[in-house]
């Protein structure tokens, strides 16, 4: 399993200090901005409404919602290049890094000094990607012992829904579908009862990486660096974090 980080980034943004709210902000902003240069309808545009979720979640104002939107299209309509690096960090680990930014030279600059100043190396487009497959993920919380839903239930959701694998683990299940099938999966699992914590499209590694305690704080360190550049609107590891 390719280290996301999933629910300990979830509890991250939620308890995000005011310092780095705007940050995480100005990251979700472009993420919705993303969505909508491919339609700027949430009702026809899933991408469009998971990003909308994820910027709610994170208790992102309805007008920064709204401007993200606008910037996507007509006058407002902002330059944004969608990027993706490739690379290699600590303890044989890979990562996928998406970026989207104005200005590519700088970004590229920035990618490839943090890696350097952590053990690792920027890499050939194609180098790691191999490795990696487009995959839908849902994280699913561990419901309550008198919730209306269950994990057993929700697990049985999501499979008859089309759902590729169901991991359980202390904080609830995560969800892994084809990304076609994300959106369907989700309704199921909502319709069983089931509290989503995120719904998003992911690259998962098949070359799952597991560290030691001492193995984990480099690639940590690496990964946590990549997702504070200001650019950066995605990491994705082979690392079990």
């Amino acid at each position: 399993m390719s280290g996301h980080s999933k629910w300990s980034q979830i509890k991250r943004s939620k308890g995000a200090a005011d310092v780095k709210r705007g940050a995480l902000f100005a990251k979700l902003s472009k993420q919705v901005t993303i969505a909508a240069k491919t339609g700027t309808s949430p009702d026809m545009n899933f991408k469009l409404r998971l990003a909308i979720e994820k910027a709610r979640a994170a208790l992102m104002p309805n007008e920064n919602i709204e401007r993200a939107i606008k910037k996507a299209v007509g006058s407002e309509s902002t330059e944004l290049h969608v990027l993706t690096y490739e690379g290699f960090g600590p303890v044989g680990t890979t990562f996928i890094v998406e970026a989207a930014s104005d200005n590519p030279n700088r970004t590229f600059q920035n990618i490839r000094t943090i890696f350097t100043k952590n053990t690792g190396n920027i890499g050939q487009p194609g180098s790691v990607s191999w490795s990696f497959q487009t995959k839908g993920q849902i994280l699913v919380e561990k419901p309550e012992i008198n919730s209306a839903g269950n994990i057993e239930n929700i697990e049985l959701a999501a499979i008859d829904a089309g759902a590729e694998d169901v991991r359980l683990s202390e904080e609830g299940a995560e969800i892994y579908t084809k990304p076609e099938n994300l959106e369907k999966v989700k309704i199921a699992v909502e319709n069983a009862g089931g509290k989503i914590a995120q719904a998003e499209i992911i690259m998962e590694s098949s070359q799952g990486v597991d560290l030691t305690s001492e193995e984990k704080q480099p690639v940590q360190k690496l990964y946590d660096a990549l997702s504070d550049d200001e650019d950066v609107v995605a990491v994705h590891t082979s690392a079990n974090l």
